[in-house]
């Protein structure tokens, strides 16, 4: 898992991880999920990965526009 850069000082983010198709992204209270594809489709999950080098805007657009679109709850 990469740490999350956090350039806004204010993220619920910490980490993730991405894959060929899917990004695994942890929060703040330690909950990783799972966003893939098949669950977010691949527009959503591209833009998700360029936020998350990006380090800025991942915990907004999750909580704006991907909601509930994660394939599993890892931990």
């Amino acid at each position: 898992m990469k740490k999350y850069k956090n350039k806004e000082g204010n993220s619920g983010v910490t980490g993730y991880e991405a894959g060929n198709d899917n990004i695994k992204v942890e929060f703040g209270h330690g909950a990783v999920y799972l966003y893939t594809y098949a669950s977010a489709g691949k527009r959503i999950i591209d833009k998700m990965k360029e936020l998350a080098e990006e380090g800025q805007g991942l915990s907004t657009y999750i909580s704006q526009q991907v909601k509930d679109k994660y394939e599993a709850r890892i931990k």
